[in-house]
C-alpha cells in the first residue's frame, strides 16, 4: 500500500494558477502509474491526468492545454500544475497510485481543495 499526502490547494481567481504537490512513501514508486482525479459537490469522481510509470501522459478533455501532470521519482512526488483555472475547476482534488504492471490501485490521498472564485 501506498500513503499519499496532497497539498497545494487554495482559494484563487479564475485565470490564475495553483500548483499541487503529492508526496508518497512506501516502495518502487517509479513502478507506479499515478494520477489526480477531482470530485465537486454533488458530483462524481472524475479523472483528471494521469501519468504512466514510463512518463507518458493523458488528461481529460476539461482541462487540456491548461493543467500539466508531471512526476519526480528521486523525490516520490506527484505534481499537477493548473493554469488558466475557472469556477468550474473548484473541487477537491485527490491523488492517486496504480500498480503499473496490474492496474490495482495501491493508494488514495485524503484530497486537498481547489476553489476558484469568478
Amino acid at each position: 500500500q501506498v500513503q499519499l499526502v496532497e497539498s497545494g490547494g487554495g482559494l484563487v481567481q479564475a485565470g490564475g494558477s495553483l500548483r499541487l504537490s503529492c508526496v508518497a512513501s512506501g516502495n518502487f514508486f517509479s513502478l507506479h502509474d499515478l494520477a489526480w482525479y477531482r470530485q465537486a459537490p454533488g458530483k462524481q469522481r472524475m479523472m483528471v491526468a494521469r501519468i504512466f510509470s514510463n512518463s507518458i501522459t493523458n488528461y481529460a478533455d476539461f482541462v487540456k492545454g491548461r493543467f500539466t501532470i508531471s512526476r519526480d521519482n528521486a523525490k516520490k512526488t506527484l505534481f499537477l500544475q493548473m493554469n488558466d483555472l475557472k469556477p468550474e475547476d473548484t473541487a477537491v482534488y485527490y491523488c492517486v497510485s496504480f500498480r503499473a504492471d496490474t492496474e490495482i490501485v495501491t493508494g488514495w490521498g485524503l484530497g486537498t481543495q481547489v476553489t476558484v472564485s469568478s
